[in-house]
């Protein structure tokens, strides 16, 4: 049986979503040896040159307007939204982080009332967006009730999805002109690359190549960029191309389920009734405040 280009649309995220939700295993672990820019930089220089080998192909100069749009794609899904994720993996927990990313799909519906011409929310999806909030919230404390360094953490993973929204929108309307996605996201990858590089000096990159003697840096790195970044951003922006970025995004929440499972299979991370009524609430909150969306113009 063939797939329509919708239902490949969904397969394809749903895939995608599976790998992205095991990524924050992966940074955890590399944590131990890297720093956040370190990490963020060598999986995307890595994920680069992989999209050069599946598309040997130069893609040409757009015009001012069009690679604009590329440089803030590349600035809000590549060099901010990572940057914000890998820092506050320091300070709290994968789980955390996971289960607060399942907001993007929110703050992407919200765009897209302004910059998609979607239609006005219905009461139900402000309603939503109280319990998701109050969800992270209670998933913050996790079972403590002190402010700790874990608020700042669970702060920065709420400022990364307020990226990965723009960069949901800024993906839709650039696949609008029916570019080559691989090279559409090459030359997103290229942006968040070039505007990467203050970081670096401004958080201490170093090269220290010697830290690969590790096996398992090796295969993290190369988990988080051949897989997580080169292929999955590719298949993530075809999805978007498929289906929409508002409809396709609500994939997002199966993330902080799997991010759960394998940080307490892997990371052993404890996981209090607390945390867990929190994530109930945020899931709650976004599936409600998903439901009726619609995008006028897709």
């Amino acid at each position: 049986m063939v797939l329509s280009k919708r239902a490949q649309g969904h397969v394809i995220a749903l895939i995608t979503v599976f790998i992205w939700g095991t990524t924050y295993i992966s940074t955890k672990v590399l944590l131990a040896d890297f720093k956040p820019i370190e990490i963020l930089f060598f999986r995307f220089i890595l994920g680069y040159f992989t999209l050069w080998i599946l598309s040997p192909h130069w893609f040409a100069w757009q015009g001012i307007r069009q690679e604009l749009l590329f440089l803030a794609a590349g600035f809000c899904g590549v060099t901010s939204y990572f940057l914000c994720e890998n820092v506050a993996l320091t300070y709290t927990t994968a789980s955390n982080v996971g289960v607060i990313a399942s907001l993007a799909p929110v703050f992407t519906a919200i765009l897209a009332i302004f910059f998609l011409k979607a239609e006005t929310p219905p009461p139900r999806f402000y309603i939503g967006c109280l319990l998701a909030i109050l969800g992270v919230v209670l998933i913050s404390f996790n079972g403590k009730f002190v402010l700790s360094l874990n608020l700042l953490g669970d702060l920065l993973a709420v400022v990364a999805c307020l990226f990965w929204a723009g960069y949901s929108i800024l993906t839709k309307k650039s696949s609008n002109y029916n570019y080559n996605i691989i090279l559409l996201t090459r030359r997103f990858f290229f942006y968040g690359l070039v505007l990467m590089l203050p970081a670096l000096y401004i958080f201490d990159f170093e090269w220290e190549l010697a830290r690969f003697s590790k096996l398992a840096n090796v295969f993290n790195i190369l988990f988080l960029g051949l897989g997580a970044s080169a292929i999955c951003f590719a298949s993530w922006n075809y999805a978007v191309k498929l289906v929409g970025a508002v409809k396709i995004s609500i994939y997002i929440y199966l993330v902080p389920i799997i991010t759960i499972v394998t940080a307490m299979l892997i990371l052993k991370e404890p996981f209090t009734w607390i945390a867990a009524v929190g994530t109930l609430l945020t899931l709650s909150g976004v599936l409600l405040s998903e439901g009726k969306i619609r995008v006028k113009r897709d």
